[in-house]
């Protein structure tokens, strides 16, 4: 009787590793696998010639390297990388594809292979005339006003105690000693001091001391103002953060992680066909923001409109790359092996850091 149990709990162990193997090599199809994918650099490029790079095509390259698959590239839209899956017109979708509740709702994903989040781009200023609206600002205006009436007030004080005793620089009519004081506090101001105008009464040089020093600490002041605007590039728009957008003219693709993102929060934005667009419309100041995944908009904006766009340093809402495959594929588990065994390596940080630089991962 225990002979005749032992031998029915081998045949029985036997049979479900018969099985696994089976299963196992159903998990790895004797055709060429379609695998989708969508232009999102740096994870997919698309090069000259029509073939494809970036850092979700070495990783897949990699991985079928190591598990032997036979594959053809299929370029197909972001909505179809998620319905190919479905009606199985796709077997793989390697992108820049993120994991959300609603897409494992439809489809499944391995691990992730790369973890970062949400950005916001924004355009900044650049050029001459961006230099010039800056200073010629209703703002710059009236700080201009103001200085002049500062000029104005001293002026009018020397020359009343000036006037009399001092006519030969202060003399004539009262608009003539008004124009020639205004005239001695202004290249007093500004440390000319040419020496054509100066005060004789005692009252009239205190007074020429006192804005000798008030002169000093406004020319550093504008001093300051101007070096800053020269050297320091200041973004040229009212969004900060993620609680300003709200309030400003909003752009992300449409379809993506990012859209759901401002429709989960009640914002409100337009949708562009792909980030190029976008991003496009933000250097030409048709948006004020720009919302995508950070690595995509920091690639974008840095190598297509460095000196009219520029991405926040905040990153928000996590988000997590990995690759798609049909619900209850059975190819997910060799997958995740062999993604596993090849993110762990050195030579994928080596990946990681030519495409998105040390700061970026």
């Amino acid at each position: 009787m225990y002979q005749r149990t032992l031998l029915l709990l081998c045949g029985i162990l036997c049979g479900f590793v018969a099985n696994q193997g089976h299963a196992q090599d159903r998990a790895i199809p004797e055709r060429p696998l379609i695998v989708g994918t969508k232009v999102a650099e740096p994870f997919v490029i698309k090069k000259d010639d029509g073939s494809f790079t970036g850092i979700s095509i070495e990783l897949w390259q990699r991985i079928a390297e190591e598990m032997g698959l036979q594959y053809e590239f299929r370029e197909v839209g972001l909505s179809e990388l998620i319905s190919g899956l479905q009606d199985e017109t796709i077997d793989v979708s390697v992108a820049a594809l993120t994991v959300t509740a609603g897409r494992e709702q439809q489809i499944d994903f391995t691990h992730p292979f790369h973890t970062t989040g949400l950005a916001i781009a924004v355009s900044r200023e650049g050029g001459i005339t961006s230099f010039l609206q800056r200073f010629f600002s209703w703002n710059f205006l009236l700080v201009i006003a103001g200085l002049c009436g500062l000029l104005l007030l001293t002026g009018f004080l020397l020359w009343l105690v000036e006037r009399k005793r001092n006519q030969a620089m202060f003399g004539g009519t009262s608009a003539q000693g008004i124009g020639s004081s205004f005239w001695w506090a202004a290249v007093t101001m500004t440390t000319v001091g040419y020496g054509d105008k100066a005060p004789m009464t005692l009252a009239g040089r205190v007074i020429g001391i006192i804005w000798m020093f008030t002169g000093l600490i406004i020319v550093s002041s504008f001093t300051a103002a101007i070096t800053t605007a020269l050297t320091v590039s200041q973004l040229d728009s009212s969004v900060r953060g993620v609680n300003d957008l709200p309030n400003a003219h909003v752009a992300t693709v449409g379809n993506s992680a990012s859209a759901g993102f401002l429709t989960d929060r009640g914002i409100g934005f337009s949708t562009t066909a792909n980030l190029q667009s976008a991003i496009e419309g933000l250097a030409k100041r048709e948006y004020e923001a720009v919302v995508y995944d950070r690595p995509i908009l920091l690639y974008l904006s840095h190598h297509e409109y460095p000196k009219r766009t520029d991405v926040l340093s905040d990153t928000f809402e996590r988000q997590d790359y990995a690759i798609a495959v049909a619900q209850d594929s059975p190819l997910r588990a060799s997958l995740n092996l062999a993604l596993l065994r090849i993110i762990a390596g050195d030579d994928w940080q080596r990946v990681l850091r030519r495409y998105l630089g040390d700061d970026s991962l």
